[in-house]
């Protein structure tokens, strides 16, 4: 049996990837920040069978303990504090977190394995947000990064980071450049999940209206079920490597508004809809659409879920949860 240790396991893809590996038979552990609270509970529903270990990405030993007692085959980091639009805010607390976390986990996995570097294979979760200010359309594994937000900075920091112990010590480390992945299971801080939330309580009239940003904003969005299954499958090519994982296909935030509303009847959303400032970023990645060219080709990997499909799924979970609570 396979071991699999899952950092941000608390999070909407450590939810999803630890049912997979615990559908395919792993062994898989978890760490947590804390032994309680909501997303302690969420993890024992979704993954009973995991093991959770009380650690930190800021705090090198829990992370060297966590590693000597899970004894992990593949290492999966998830971690790190992932909301792009409160990043300038806190932007010693991301470079802390998600950038010199990473650097952190695998400093403890080259400690934990000492001379036998091939003992271990490690995922770091990377993002579209590197690519920033684009400097080619589709982004491809070899475009040049210029990250516009203290988030895809930290994350730029923990990819360099991936290469260097893969060619400084011989480490199996991956990398995935995820483009923006969605789900029922995504933090309501997010504009995906803040939409379809809002729009079934408007829908059952306990709410009359939303508040958004930059409604022009283009992202390529997919199904985070589908994203931790390329997350598993880049850990099992013979060589390490970095890989694109997106949809190839963007669409703006109207376009997910346009969906939403409809999935509820209702057509015309502009009187329900208004643009906040205080919810404009002080600057916007640009056309970010990933090419997965080399996802398809060495992993064999394509999403199943379209943004249409994707769009209702969230609507018709947040209706159902809503109508639960009332």
């Amino acid at each position: 049996m396979k071991r699999a240790l899952i950092t941000g396991i608390t999070g909407q893809d450590g939810l999803y990837l630890g049912e997979l590996l615990a559908e395919k038979g792993y062994e898989v552990h978890g760490l947590v920040r804390s032994a309680s609270g909501e997303r302690y509970d969420a993890v024992v529903d979704a993954v009973p069978s995991a093991t959770l270990h009380v650690a930190d990405l800021t705090d090198p030993m829990s992370l060297l303990r966590s590693l000597d007692t899970a004894q992990p085959d593949e290492v999966y980091n998830l971690g790190g504090i992932s909301f792009v639009g409160s990043s300038w805010e806190h932007a010693s607390a991301i470079a802390d977190v998600t950038g010199k976390g990473a650097l952190n986990l695998l400093d403890a996995i080259r400690l934990h394995v000492g001379d036998d570097m091939e003992r271990i294979r490690f995922y770091q979760a990377s993002s579209s947000e590197m690519f920033g200010k684009a400097q080619e359309v589709p982004q491809h594994e070899r475009t040049a990064f210029w990250p516009r937000s203290p988030y895809g900075v930290s994350k730029t920091f923990g990819h360099f980071m991936t290469i260097n112990y893969r060619e400084s010590y011989g480490l199996y480390a991956s990398s995935g450049i995820l483009f923006n992945h969605e789900s029922p299971r995504r933090g309501p801080e997010f504009v995906t999940r803040k939409i379809s939330r809002a729009v079934a309580r408007i829908s059952l009239g306990l709410e009359d209206s939303l508040s958004m940003g930059n409604l022009d904003a283009r992202r390529d969005w997919g199904f985070a079920g589908d994203f931790v299954r390329a997350m598993w499958l880049i850990l099992q090519q013979p060589v390490a490597d970095d890989y694109i994982i997106a949809t190839g296909q963007t669409h703006a935030v109207r376009d997910f508004l346009d969906l939403a509303f409809a999935a509820v009847g209702i057509d015309d959303w502009g009187r329900y809809v208004h643009v906040d400032p205080r919810f404009l970023r002080p600057t916007e990645g640009e056309q970010l659409v990933g090419d997965t060219t080399k996802a398809r080709e060495v992993l064999g990997w394509a999403p199943t879920v379209s943004f249409e499909e994707l769009v209702a799924m969230m609507v018709e979970s947040d209706l159902a949860a809503e109508k639960k609570g009332l």
